[in-house]
């Protein structure tokens, strides 16, 4: 951890919702003036698109039992992943990349889909790095990730429901079949217990939505359950911290389940976000304007 240069990370599995989470921090960041620079998860990959393909068919051809996934330390650079926060939290500097998803973003970068940008140093005067992606708090042998975030945060929907989501997005978004994205869902099964779950314990504050309708059997659901038909449950890390009648108060519907923590509609969703997660970033930047000694 560092208080001239924090770290924020938004962990959580693909489809997890991550990326609408980002979207807040982004208006956030920006409300409050604070010069953030964004990493994607993905740009630590260990293969592009191409390779990996490759990478995986060899398994199955050798007769691998576990072949390589997005998940686990065979597709991902870990050690890299830490070294940046590392990094960053020290001296405020690091070298990041972009992974290129889409022809939208290979018109911006220059690059084709499914291939990484070079490395670039980050952008001086660059004062907070925020992460978003599988492995924001990843521990694994002499990695530990988690150690150098200041700010952890979870966003993970029940298994069920996120699986819907992921099966949903690869047809819909990415000419999968249905067969190919359950396929995937399989093959990273053993990944996604020892890699993607153990983050959710380290978290200061994890989001979970739970559907409030029947998604007893993800495989065959045609849509995926609105905001309206699920609840945000919100689980903080350190509660003594926290001031629950306030949040009770200020969010229409809320309720506590347990000492740590506080059920919301799943519509209130992006408003709990902001309501619990802006003072924790004021307090973040405020600290590290002072260790930086800037007025």
């Amino acid at each position: 951890m560092s208080v001239k240069y924090p770290v924020i990370a938004v962990t959580g599995s693909s489809g997890a919702g991550t990326s609408t989470v980002r979207v807040a921090f982004e208006h956030m960041f920006r409300r409050l003036k604070i010069n953030a620079i964004t990493v994607e998860g993905d740009s630590f990959h260990r293969y592009d698109r191409k390779e990996f393909k490759s990478v995986v068919a060899e398994s199955y051809d050798n007769g691998q039992c576990r072949p390589p996934s997005h998940f686990g330390p065979e597709g991902n650079h870990f050690d890299k992943i830490a070294s940046l926060f590392q990094e960053f939290g020290q001296s405020g500097q690091g070298h990041v990349r972009h992974y290129i998803h889409s022809e939208e973003e290979a018109e911006q970068y220059g690059t084709a889909p499914g291939t990484f940008t070079e490395f670039e140093p980050i952008p001086e005067g660059t004062e907070v790095l925020f992460y978003e992606g599988l492995h924001g708090g990843v521990v694994h042998g002499d990695v530990d990730a988690a150690s150098h975030v200041d700010l952890l945060v979870g966003v993970v929907p029940i298994v069920n429901l996120e699986w819907i989501q992921k099966i949903h997005r690869d047809v819909g978004q990415r000419g999968y079949t249905a067969e190919a994205a359950t396929e995937t869902i399989l093959r990273r099964m053993y990944d996604y217990v020892h890699y993607i779950t153990p983050q959710f314990s380290l978290t200061n504050v994890n989001f979970q939505r739970v559907p409030t309708v029947d998604t007893s059997n993800p495989f065959i659901a045609r849509d995926i359950p609105t905001p309206d038909e699920s609840f945000v449950v919100i689980r903080f890390r350190y509660p003594k911290r926290i001031d629950f009648p306030y949040l009770l108060q200020m969010i229409q519907g809320a309720f506590m389940s347990r000492p740590n923590t506080i059920c919301v509609p799943g519509g209130k969703f992006g408003m709990a976000l902001e309501i619990i997660l802006q003072p924790k970033i004021e307090r973040i930047y405020e600290a590290s304007l002072q260790a930086r000694g800037v007025k």
